[in-house]
């Protein structure tokens, strides 16, 4: 399996607290199936920016055999996306045209289809993390489709699958699966016994919910197809 978020570089963002502690969480995702993990510190502007160079030295450090490290960004929405990625400050997935961002958890930003439709013109294709976390996207799951028919893609949380983000989440998320608007899953970890131990109990429930192929999909093999920098259907 391929984690899509991730928090795993030490002492950047509100993810890991240190180099030991990244390991564990390594440990942790290894013992559960993931063999590749991508990186999506947060960028947030004036508040976590570290650029790619120091991010990519932080991914060479991490000294573990068995996991596939990738370098990635989760970066806050922003006017200024493209900008930031043609200076290197945040970054595509695994230097891809895929790009990671979040939205405001509680109130619609302003630009959303303006943001998506500068991505895809300047040649990325936009990712947006976590939808059913949204309170917006709670109240109405259209809106996910509406972002879809402009050319966004989405990535889940595992966590919302067990409610760990809400009642709500976790009723977004499944309608969401249903409807085939859920691209890649991730675990948006930030520390070690938070979300790995409980993968093998998320993927029967995910089981449940989706067929076996549609399940190697969001595991596995779309998150392969952006790190070769591939088209997903």
């Amino acid at each position: 399996m391929i984690d899509f978020h991730s928090h795993i570089l030490p002492q950047i963002d509100d993810g890991s607290k240190s180099l030991e502690e990244t390991i564990r969480i390594l440990e942790e995702a290894r013992d559960v199936g993931f063999e590749k993990i991508i990186s999506t510190s947060h960028y947030m502007e004036k508040y976590y920016e570290v650029d790619e160079e120091q991010r990519l030295q932080l991914i060479k450090q991490i000294d573990f055999q068995d996991i596939e490290l990738y370098l990635g960004s989760e970066i806050y929405v922003t006017n200024e996306i493209v900008q930031l990625l043609k200076d290197k400050k945040a970054s595509t997935i695994n230097n891809s045209r895929y790009v990671l961002y979040e939205l405001p958890m509680h109130s619609k930003n302003m630009n959303d289809k303006e943001i998506i439709y500068r991505l895809v013109e300047n040649g990325y294709i936009p990712i947006i993390a976590h939808p059913e976390r949204y309170s917006y996207v709670q109240e109405d799951p259209k809106y996910v489709e509406e972002l879809a028919e402009m050319g966004a893609l989405f990535q889940a949380n595992y966590g919302s699958i067990i409610g760990m983000y809400g009642d709500k989440a976790k009723k977004t998320v499944k309608k969401l699966l249903k409807q085939d608007l859920i691209h890649f899953l991730g675990s948006d970890v930030h520390r070690p016994e938070q979300i790995y131990p409980k993968i093998p109990k998320i993927l029967k429930k995910l089981s449940k919910i989706v067929s076996e192929e549609k399940l190697e999909e969001l595991t596995t093999l779309n998150a392969q197809k952006v790190l070769d920098n591939e088209e997903i259907e």
